[in-house]
């Protein structure tokens, strides 16, 4: 599903190059749980950017389903980014004073799809928070604000589900909840997921750990069940 080949990115501040990933070669198979990990600067977030259509490599191949992305333009990065992706974000990302409901109704609303309401209840059901749909972001706690951001990730039914260190606002007992959410979502619905943290408790939730550090892969291991 996910194949990066030689990728490197290298950011250019004035005179000076910054090399954020020196050669990444890794492949991600449909249903699996990968959990990227690495120390601030080892380049996770510029990696998890690519596989997101939202950055393009330096040099490299980064093929989506067998797909070059860097032969789409900015009509089909657009519509993959809003329906074969779904993104969570450590800050949640909500609107506020709306409800949860209308949160996770926005892709749907963004791309014309119909049946609206009842794909958003589906949704917020799946992740446990159909009881909450009427409520606004500042009446939920940390995880049920964590939870409809996940719900609106699913909404649109993606390939792929990308968590940008999704723990990372959150409390312990939280933390957990949404780490065997995201295990539930990938054992009993087999939806890919990619996810990048810094943790290595929160890594432990997934099936395989990649670890980067100054650019490079130098660990890639499948949980022994």
């Amino acid at each position: 599903m996910i194949t990066l080949e030689a990728v490197t990115k290298t950011y250019r501040m004035g005179k000076v190059e910054v090399q954020a990933l020196r050669g990444i070669d890794v492949h991600v198979e449909s249903g699996d749980f990968v959990a990227i990990m690495g120390a601030s600067g080892s380049g996770k977030s510029t990696l998890m950017n690519i596989i997101g259509c939202l950055d393009v490599p330096t040099s490299g191949r980064y093929l989506l389903d067998g797909t070059d992305v860097a032969r789409l333009d900015d009509d089909r990065l657009a519509i993959i980014r809003n329906r074969k992706i779904g993104f969570v974000f450590q800050s949640f990302n909500l609107i506020p004073r709306t409800t949860a409901l209308h949160n996770v109704e926005m892709p749907l609303i963004y791309s014309g799809a119909p049946n609206r309401r009842p794909r958003a209840l589906e949704a917020l059901q799946a992740v446990g928070l159909a009881n909450r749909a009427d409520h606004q972001p500042t009446e939920l706690s940390g995880g049920q604000q964590q939870r409809a951001a996940i719900a609106r990730a699913l909404v649109t039914d993606p390939a792929i589900l990308l968590a940008d260190e999704p723990t990372g606002n959150l409390d312990s007992a939280s933390s957990v909840e949404i780490m065997k959410l995201l295990a539930e979502l990938n054992d009993q619905h087999a939806r890919t997921i990619v996810l990048i943290t810094h943790e290595r408790d929160i890594a432990a939730f997934a099936k395989r750990t990649v670890e980067l550090r100054d650019g490079l892969i130098v660990r890639d291991e499948r949980r022994v069940a």
